[in-house]
Order: C-alpha cells, then sequence, then structure tokens
C-alpha cells in the first residue's frame, strides 16, 4: 500500500446524498488518483446512499493491478446527513453483496464495519462477517469508530487489519487508538483528515510553516499525519482534480523534528 489513498464521501451530493454536482469531474478525479500512483480506494455503501461504488466501478473497471478498494458497512442512510447505525447480520450481508454488485468484484480486499451497532451483540455483528470472509466475499477485516476496548474485543474473536477513525490536526481525541494501532501494526486510516478549520486559512497557524515550506496549509496537515506514525493512512476526498493534485504533492513534503514539534504545540481536542 502506498502511504496516502482516497476517500469518496465526498464525490456525493450535499449531505453524502445523491449525486455529484459534476458527474464528469467525479469520474476525472477517481481516474486521476490512480494515475498519480493512489492504490487505496475507500468507500462504503452508504455514501449516495450507493452512488460512491457506482461511480468508482464506472470510472474505474477493469481495476488496474495493485488497487485494493475497501468499502464498509453497517450505516442506513434515511436522509441527507443523517446515518444510522445497522449491524444486524442480515444488513451486513445485504450490503457485502450490493458493494459486491455495485463495484464489480468477486472479493472486496477490505470489508469494513461502519460502526458497531450497540443495539446488536457485537458477537452476531463479526460473527456475519467472519461467515462472509470464510464464503470468499471479503478478504480483510477492518473496524471504524472504535475504542481500544472495541477492538481488543473484535481482535479476540478474528484478526483485525486497520482502524478507520476521525483524526486529524486540531481533533486527536483518538490519539490513544492510534498509539495503539502503531504498536499492534495496524493500518489506521484517518477520517477527516483535512478538518482543520482555521488552520488552514490564509493567516491561521499553519500560515507561517506553510510559508515556509512554500506549500499550502493543507499539506502541511497532511504530511503531519504522514509523519506522526508508520501505520497512517491518510485518504483526503474531494471533488475536483486541482485539489487531488495538491493533496497528493503533500506526500512528498518532509517535515523535521522541529516543525513536527511546532505542529504538536497547536491546540487540539484530545
Amino acid at each position: 500500500m502506498h502511504r496516502l489513498g482516497f476517500g469518496t464521501m465526498r464525490l456525493t451530493g450535499p449531505g453524502i446524498w445523491g449525486e455529484p454536482a459534476d458527474h464528469d469531474e467525479a469520474i476525472a478525479v477517481l481516474r486521476r488518483a490512480v494515475e498519480l500512483g493512489i492504490n487505496l480506494i475507500d468507500t462504503a455503501d452508504s455514501y449516495g446512499p450507493e452512488v460512491a461504488e457506482r461511480l468508482i466501478a464506472e470510472a474505474l473497471y477493469p481495476y488496474p493491478p495493485g488497487l485494493v478498494i475497501a468499502t464498509k458497512a453497517g450505516l442506513q442512510r434515511p436522509g441527507p446527513d443523517k446515518w444510522v447505525e445497522d449491524g444486524r447480520p442480515e444488513h451486513l450481508r445485504a450490503a457485502c453483496e450490493g458493494s459486491l454488485r455495485r463495484l464489480r468484484l468477486q472479493r472486496i480486499d477490505l470489508f469494513q464495519l461502519h460502526r458497531i451497532d450497540p443495539k446488536v451483540p457485537m458477537e452476531d455483528q463479526i460473527g456475519a462477517l467472519l461467515t462472509l470472509q470464510r464464503e470468499g466475499k471479503i478478504r480483510h477485516i477492518g473496524l471504524s469508530e472504535v475504542k481500544v476496548d472495541q477492538i481488543e474485543a473484535v481482535r479476540r474473536l478474528t484478526p483485525v487489519v486497520s482502524v478507520q477513525n476521525r483524526y486529524n490536526l486540531v481533533d486527536r481525541t483518538s490519539e490513544d487508538v492510534l498509539n495503539y494501532c502503531t504498536r499492534e501494526n495496524l493500518g489506521f486510516i484517518p477520517w477527516f483528515p483535512l478538518a482543520v478549520g482555521d488552520l488552514a486559512k490564509p493567516g491561521g497557524p499553519l500560515a507561517p510553516i506553510a510559508q515556509r515550506l512554500k506549500v499550502l496549509p493543507s499539506q502541511v496537515a497532511i504530511a503531519w499525519l504522514l509523519k506522526k506514525s508508520p501505520v497512517m493512512l491518510p485518504i483526503p476526498g474531494t471533488s475536483k482534480v486541482k485539489h487531488l493534485e495538491e493533496n497528493t504533492a503533500a506526500a512528498l513534503i518532509e517535515l523535521d523534528d522541529a516543525t513536527m514539534e511546532q505542529l504538536e504545540r497547536l491546540p487540539a481536542a484530545r
């Protein structure tokens, strides 16, 4: 895996609902991502819903060798900006089989449980994934938005290869999860990696560092993630080719220890 992936949430309409505002640009973004060497595309059946997965297949099928498409299941979408956990085994199976059809895959390389549904026994949710794995429909199992004790509980039932939690320069509430993944050599996929708010604006706290390095504040935020841990796999998403190219260029930025210390001192939620 390359250290920088692409997240497809922002390819859909407002509220992560419906078709993209510019269909051709969305297709161009996906194709350009692969041209730039990105080999991890992260998506979910709930993005659209179903829209992002269909766009991936339209843009990239037949898939180039080495491309990993990771998808997620475990949420229902009653409307724009609305998300409801659904970890019932029958829902997870239907979601997986739907993703296979839309993505035109025989097997999903990384299938992630979008949330652990508190209404359903965890053993039943993981059991459904294990059944799908035995049937050859998924290869690896990942988790999303989990705490350390939940990861450990799941790992007592099955190997886990990745964890996807919200994490960025100004929201480090999952620091303990990142540290755990680093120790255990589990991939950590930070979603919302560019939620830097005021930090990315001209004149913000990242501006002096970005100016000194002759890069964009958003690129500093991505470079910080990459330097933070060797298991970090950021998936910045965008609906514009220009922004995709800017984000990808961040992988070439090497932050020295003094710059990292300066960034670590910035206020963040923990």
